[in-house]
């Protein structure tokens, strides 16, 4: 966990005497993502619960970024020990080149000591010695490569026997006796609904629920809203809104959504109304919005959500807030405790409801919900498109690039340490969209480092071969390698379990349950490793497979755990199996997950009951919302 920072230093200072007759030693620890200025440096915080922080991320494609800088408070004038915290990231491939190099600028003079070249996991890397003068002292993080060197945190200390601990949980004790974090966390204050997870469906959830009369919070880990559907991930919104039996769910969608493909594919085949007629005249004045995934940033409008979601009195929103703690009360929870990845600052959230719409479950794992990962078998599920016997496989995670013509030549540095692509295993392309997916045969919550790890080495050493080696790398002489995603765009991974688990039968019989609501439209779409012909490492494009289906809609049921008495979720970690997610999966779809699971809440509140209770007691006021749809900012 990170540090509580003190003094504004944006470092923490402690002072611990021995024993009478010895100096007293002296620790100066900097968090790397508390810097006061983080140059080009961007925060990753995807693997926060395995290795206890978050970390600033040198992700300059090829050209070193710009520094990272601060200001520590040197105690007492000294000769102190420099320890980084950091990794070599090729080190998992047995890789001998250091792609990450960086240096520790003291004072404007580097260290000797190269950062980033070894260790295969999270580690201190001893940095040697420097001289120290009492009072201010300038770092700087000097990025060597442009190619993802990472630093976690870095201390100075007098002690000479201090090593730092390595295991993780005492180092969390470590960090936190360092950042004096005795203090306990700020209370955040009580809420009617505690959304965890912004993206779309938890961004539809909180203004739902808000909308209806509750008080809400909105609990997002990242600086932006909209999940894959943001700036850093570039996913476009698919599914179909609008529809039967309840044709007005998707207004949410539509006020936080941008104008992008399924909105042009619905303006087309209603051009009279005046929401196609917007449309239309939106995308005539700005093209590029018909570009689906890996697009410009603006085509993903986040200040859009942002703006909406600030406009709603009834919502407090903590951003870049990770979740890393629940509190129980039996089968129910009662509070959650974030962490500021970027100031350490720690918060408590109480609530009466909770929703899950983090994509991973990780509200409802540690709160001991019922949950699932991978894929059942036939023998269990009945449904034609399992496999005979379970297994891990899931949808993966892509991580999207685009590069772009510019009037002159660009250039791009050789890869050695990247995976290597010749005439035959090499793509060609300019653009990598949804299909350069990797990891769906991995963990896509223990291992998403690595996961998207083993995406930049693809798609740097694909991109090396055609600019560097390539017969045809005249054609790409004038292309720059814009833009590559660092945040992994997640499909699958947790499911938590419902008192309905949705199934493959149920969508293609059209079962039909008492409690109808939202319509899932996408065909069954499910994704699997595509294994290219001659090439050695593990695959990193995936194929679909689909199965068109008719207009379905879900049960309610599948929205609420089956044994958290007070826990909703939505978005890709409902109660569906496998196969059944290959439809609810996409995010207009969660959208509309997230306003039903917010109108079902202010029935809670209003009746003061759990969310089984409103299928059991209060389901045909449900529909009467559900029918009615949430109201707009004009209503």
């Amino acid at each position: 966990m990170k540090s509580v920072i003190l003094n504004s230093l944006l470092a923490v200072i402690l002072t611990t005497g021995i024993i009478s007759c010895k100096k007293p030693a002296h620790i100066i620890y900097v968090e790397a993502e508390n810097f006061s200025h983080r140059g080009g440096w961007v925060i990753d915080q995807q693997s926060i619960d395995l290795i206890g922080s978050s970390y600033i991320l040198a992700h300059g494609l090829g050209v070193p970024v710009e520094d990272a800088e601060t200001t520590i408070e040197v105690p007492s004038a000294g000769n102190y020990k420099v320890w980084v915290r950091t990794r070599n990231w090729v080190a998992p491939w047995n890789e001998e080149i250091s792609p990450g190099r960086f240096q520790l600028v003291v004072d404007g003079v580097p260290l000797d000591a190269i950062f980033g070249t070894n260790g295969i996991k999270w580690h201190w890397q001893n940095g040697g010695r420097v001289n120290l003068n009492k009072g201010k002292t300038r770092l700087s993080l000097r990025d060597l490569t442009g190619f993802e060197g990472r630093c976690d945190a870095i201390i100075f200390t007098d002690d000479p026997d201090l090593i730092p601990p390595e295991n993780r949980d005492e180092l969390y004790d470590f960090r936190k006796n360092l950042a004096g974090q005795a203090i306990a966390p700020e209370d955040a204050g009580e809420y009617d609904l505690v959304v965890v997870g912004g993206g779309v469906a938890g961004c539809c959830a909180a203004l739902s629920a808000a909308r209806y009369g509750c008080k809400v919070a909105l609990i997002q880990n990242r600086p932006v809203l909209g999940g894959n559907n943001s700036s850093e991930v570039r996913v476009g919104l698919s599914g179909l809104i609008y529809q039967q039996p309840y044709p007005k769910l998707g207004r949410l969608v539509d006020e936080i959504g941008s104008i992008g493909h399924w909105t042009l594919w619905e303006a087309i085949r209603d051009p009279d109304s005046p929401r196609s007629r917007h449309i239309l005249e939106v995308i005539e004045k700005n093209p590029e919005k018909k570009i689906h995934n890996t697009g410009p940033a603006s085509n993903y409008g986040d200040e859009k959500k942002l703006a909406v979601i600030e406009a709603e009195p009834n919502i407090n929103l903590f951003l870049n807030t990770h979740v890393f703690r629940v509190e129980m009360d039996e089968e129910k929870i009662t509070s959650v405790t974030g962490k500021n990845i970027v100031s350490g600052k720690e918060i408590i959230v109480r609530g009466k409801l909770f929703a899950d719409c983090t994509g991973d479950a990780n509200l409802g794992f540690p709160a001991g919900a019922d949950y699932r990962i991978g894929r059942e078998s036939k023998d269990e599920t009945g449904e034609k498109w399992a496999p005979e016997k379970s297994d891990s496989l899931v949808m993966g995670a892509s991580v999207q690039w685009f590069a772009e013509l510019t009037s002159a030549p660009s250039s791009f540095p050789e890869c050695p340490w990247a995976e290597q692509f010749d005439e035959n295993t090499s793509y060609k392309v300019t653009r990598g969209d949804w299909d350069w997916e990797t990891g769906l045969t991995r963990d896509q919550i223990n291992d998403i480092e690595f996961i998207r790890d083993y995406a930049f080495r693809v798609t740097y050493g694909n991109w090396d071969f055609i600019k560097n080696k390539s017969s045809e790398r005249q054609k790409f002489e004038n292309y720059k390698l814009e833009w590559v995603a660092y945040i992994a765009g997640k499909r699958e991974s947790r499911r938590l379990m419902g008192d309905v688990i949705l199934s493959e039968h149920d969508i293609l019989q059209r079962v039909e349950y008492p409690d109808a609501s939202f319509t899932t439209t996408w065909n069954i779409d499910l994704h699997y490793p595509y294994k290219l012909k001659d090439f050695n490492g593990e695959p990193f494009r995936a194929y679909a497979e689909t199965r068109p289906i008719d207009p379905y809609p879900v049960p309610y049921r599948c929205l609420y755990s089956r044994n958290i008495e007070n826990l909703f979720m939505a978005g890709r970690d409902i109660s569906v199996t496998h196969v059944a997610l290959g439809t609810v999966r996409v995010m207009r779809t969660g959208g509309m997950m997230g306003e039903v699971v917010g109108m079902a809440a202010s029935l809670c509140r209003k009746y003061d009951v759990l969310p089984r209770d409103i299928y059991k007691i209060y389901l045909e006021e449900l529909k009467n919302l559900m029918k009615d749809g949430v109201p707009s900012r004009q209503d």
